[in-house]
């Protein structure tokens, strides 16, 4: 099948049902486009609610035990080798390079500025070459060298090259591994498999503390090497050791995956195209790097969304930071590296707990402002205070609080612009790349003399947190009404006119 022209009123929409790309030019009349049927494969129609249940429930189970893992394991390494610097300057990472405050926070800034640029033209090239389980461990043995290599770093300068190209690799993976679960789980699963994606930089900074302490007592000099040096050697070693493992374990999209069978991958295709009404990824060559970008940045809706992860993320930069804000409580370095777990090990509680809901209910909007509400009250109490138990409670609740919202607003992207996958693959990027700006700025916030309170820093929390609350809000209404409108039959831009097709509030 190539193509089919649908024309009612002044409204034309060309659907390739081959290459998946829209071409629209509606004007907002009514569009009865609701009587394109989905029609399932045979084998499938046939079969009971009961059985398709039933294969369903094996089919997901096969594939969470081969993707889940390996992709939380992977983020787990990439947000310690991205965030183990933090850690490095209570190993004396300052003294040992003579850094001043200042050239510490450009160390910590510079990655992102990497980070950034490399987002949306690496979600695109994973979108046209159609292999993830080859692109996302090479970027991973990558990074895990250039991670190692950190330990050389004598001056400055080096130190700053080093960061700037790992933020360059490591920016393959977040968005790109967002993407990638998009093109396997439907709308109502992807909240938890983000959540279990997500749940890997939360492990990571419960345990990066730990690490850091047990090197640090009993690493420190070990074979002429500093603390710092062995926490870069080990963990980007660690990395490079689970990447080469990924390569055998690592399934690509549904169409292509070699320990499907058949009936399998129609299942997971059929899935995705049920779910929202238009078939997902076909082919490399079927897709197009730059009409994807062109349709999201067209898509007023992405500009929301923008602003929605941008206000999250900057609110949660303090956890970049997170090691030095614990230390303020006057405990010892281990102490304090110790103190650093708790919060984390909380928010992934919360976190699945939060997403899990999410995705039981269907609603997306409550599950993002009411956690960003709880992380307002916590930047009000750690800037206003100096009692340790207020401020520790303050940290339990600014982690999880940020990261639960965080992890159900990304879904929310995915959920709102699910096809063409060209166009779900580059708003991801472009949304999550702006939403990591924040971090360049952000650790100039945290200077040495800004201790105990670090007043400037919590305010500007609290005002981002402030302001995603206010942009979720507007989300909603936005698809709220235009919820309404596909209800009653007429197109709406960017969504999926086919009948039952809603957007998640």
């Amino acid at each position: 099948m190539s193509a089919t022209t649908k024309s009612h009123g002044d409204c034309t929409k060309v659907v390739d049902v081959q290459n998946i790309e829209l071409t629209e030019s509606p004007s907002s009349h009514h569009h009865p486009d609701h009587n394109n049927a989905l029609r399932p494969p045979s084998w499938i129609a046939a079969l009971s609610p009961a059985e398709r249940q039933d294969l369903e429930k094996k089919l997901k189970r096969k594939i969470d035990w081969r993707l889940m893992p390996a992709v939380l394991i992977m983020y787990f390494l990439n947000y310690i080798d991205r965030n183990n610097i933090a850690a490095a300057k209570l190993a004396n990472l300052e003294r040992d390079l003579n850094l001043s405050s200042v050239q510490y926070q450009t160390s910590v800034s510079i990655l992102f500025v990497g980070y950034l640029l490399m987002q949306l033209p690496s979600n695109l090239f994973l979108n046209k070459f159609g292999k993830p389980a080859i692109y996302l461990p090479c970027c991973m043995i990558v990074w895990g060298t250039i991670s190692a290599a950190t330990s050389a770093c004598t001056s400055v300068t080096g130190l700053y090259v080093v960061r700037f190209l790992l933020g360059f690799v490591e920016a393959a993976y977040f968005p790109g591994c967002l993407y990638y679960l998009s093109c396997w789980y439907t709308r109502s699963e992807l909240g938890l498999r983000t959540a279990i994606l997500y749940s890997g930089s939360l492990l990571s900074g419960a345990f990066s503390g730990l690490i850091t302490a047990g090197v640090v007592s009993g690493l420190d000099g070990a074979r002429g090497f500093h603390a710092w040096q062995w926490l870069f050697i080990l963990e980007g070693s660690a990395t490079i050791f689970v990447a080469f493992a990924c390569f055998f374990v690592l399934p690509n999209f549904p169409r292509t995956t070699s320990w499907l069978t058949e009936e399998e991958k129609s299942l997971a295709v059929w899935r995705l195209e049920e779910d929202v009404g238009v078939d997902d990824w076909v082919g490399g060559e079927k897709q197009t790097f730059w009409q994807g970008a062109k349709m999201a940045f067209t898509d007023f809706r992405t500009y929301v969304l923008m602003v929605l992860l941008f206000c999250i993320v900057a609110s949660g930069t303090v956890t970049n930071f997170f090691p030095t804000v614990v230390q303020t409580l006057g405990y010892s370095r281990i102490h304090s590296l110790l103190l650093t777990a708790p919060p984390y090990v909380l928010a992934v509680i919360v976190t699945f707990a939060n997403a899990w809901h999410a995705d039981k209910t269907g609603e997306r909007y409550f599950h993002i402002a009411v956690p960003m509400c709880v992380a307002i009250v916590a930047y009000i109490i750690a800037a206003t205070t100096t009692h340790v138990a207020p401020r520790y409670l303050s940290m339990m609740l600014m982690v999880p609080s940020v990261y639960s919202s965080f992890v159900v607003a990304i879904s929310w992207v995915s959920n709102t612009m699910p096809r063409p996958p060209a166009k779900r693959a580059a708003a991801l990027a472009f949304i999550n790349a702006v939403g990591s700006f924040s971090s360049i700025y952000a650790s100039y916030l945290y200077p040495n003399s800004a201790a105990p309170h670090y007043t400037v820093a919590m305010v500007v929390n609290c005002v981002t947190a402030f302001v995603a609350v206010c942009a979720a809000t507007a989300m909603r209404m936005i698809l709220s009404r235009q919820n309404k409108r596909l209800a009653r039959g007429e197109w709406v831009d960017g969504a999926i006119n086919v009948e039952g097709f809603r957007f998640k509030l």
